[in-house]
């Protein structure tokens, strides 16, 4: 795609949101219905303890205020047994929609279904909650995701365009239940596969359930196997990369590239300082900002399940100090005063 094209459909979109926005807030037929009492929402995602979903939560309670809604928030704590029993305790409650980053696929099928029993709608936002044949049985009216094989294509394409596409690399996964973790797991396969210099070490991606010292602890289990210096490494999240980095200093590896996934602040600033090479974005505050959209039009326009898409894409671009531009819009627009993308 030539860059005029790609900056015509990057304002285009831009220029959607802003019109839906505008739409929701006081030129739509949605307005009209929001006067009075504010419509109730449930939200879960999977850890506050997570950069990314602590973002997304302010995210929907800053764009909640402005669209007339109530969030009560329900913190996943990486735990699904702990996200499912805090789920279950409310789906009696009255909601007008519900949505829902369930931490391991089908642990909120459950009560995605006691839902659906109420006429409630379900929104899935980033992971699948359940396997997609299974959405509309189960409850879930759409899923909102990235495309979390191409955010980690771009992020180790360009990688293995840094490291001459030769060298040993490390690969460290997030939840192995998580659908958008194993979407880039694939990523990373489907560039690396390309590059037969290119050794993965260990075999292949070691699961870290998202969490930062187990993160570091298998990072430097690694590192320490190794006798030659190890060329990059790529992290799902850029939580688990900053939490490892510093573990490279005063060792044979300490030019090693590494790349991630997030692209909110703190990846934004590694970036900058040249800790990361490169950050590809998930865009957290236009998944969640979209599945409050959808959810409130859903309840005001008392919507039917069958005229909701089954999937919706949101966009993200690489992030990386060759195209500074992109890295000082990315700052604006993940800014929790705007929470943007």
């Amino acid at each position: 795609m030539s860059a005029s094209r790609r900056e015509f459909l990057e304002t285009l979109s831009l220029g959607s949101v802003a019109g839906l926005s505008l739409g929701m807030m006081g030129c739509g037929p949605a307005a009209v219905k929001a006067e009075g009492a504010p419509l109730k929402a449930a939200f879960s995602n999977a850890g506050l303890q997570s950069t990314w979903c602590e973002l997304g939560k302010r995210t929907a309670e800053l764009w909640g205020k402005m669209l007339n809604v109530d969030i009560t928030w329900l913190d996943g704590e990486f735990d699904p047994e702990k996200q499912r029993n805090k789920i279950e305790a409310i789906v009696d409650r009255d909601w007008d929609f519900c949505c829902f980053q369930a931490v391991q696929m089908d642990s909120l099928a459950e009560p995605t279904r006691r839902l659906k029993k109420r006429g409630i709608p379900v929104i899935s936002m980033d992971t699948l909650l359940v396997e997609m044949d299974k959405m509309r049985d189960t409850g879930v009216w759409t899923e909102v995701t990235p495309d979390h094989v191409n955010m980690a294509e771009m992020a180790v394409g360009y990688l293995m365009q840094k490291i001459d596409g030769k060298g040993k690399v490390i690969h460290i996964g997030g939840l192995d239940g998580h659908s958008g973790a194993q979407g880039r797991r694939q990523g990373f396969e489907n560039i690396v596969k390309k590059f037969p210099d290119v050794e993965v070490v260990g075999g292949g991606v070691r699961w870290c359930d998202w969490k930062k010292e187990k993160a570091r602890n298998t990072f430097e289990s690694l590192l320490q196997q190794e006798t030659t210096p190890i060329a990059g490494a790529f992290f799902h999240s850029d939580d688990m990369a900053l939490a490892s980095v510093p573990a490279l200093k005063g060792t044979i590896h300490e030019k090693m590239l590494v790349a991630a996934v997030d692209g909110q602040k703190e990846g934004l600033d590694a970036v900058k300082n040249g800790v990361l090479a490169a950050t590809s974005v998930n865009p957290v505050c236009r998944i969640h900002r979209t599945a409050l959209f959808l959810g409130q039009f859903f309840a005001r326009n008392k919507e039917k399940i069958e005229q909701a898409p089954m999937e919706i894409i949101t966009p993200g671009p690489l992030v990386t100090l060759d195209n500074p531009r992109v890295l000082e819009a990315m700052y604006y627009m993940a800014d929790p005063a705007h929470c943007i993308i």
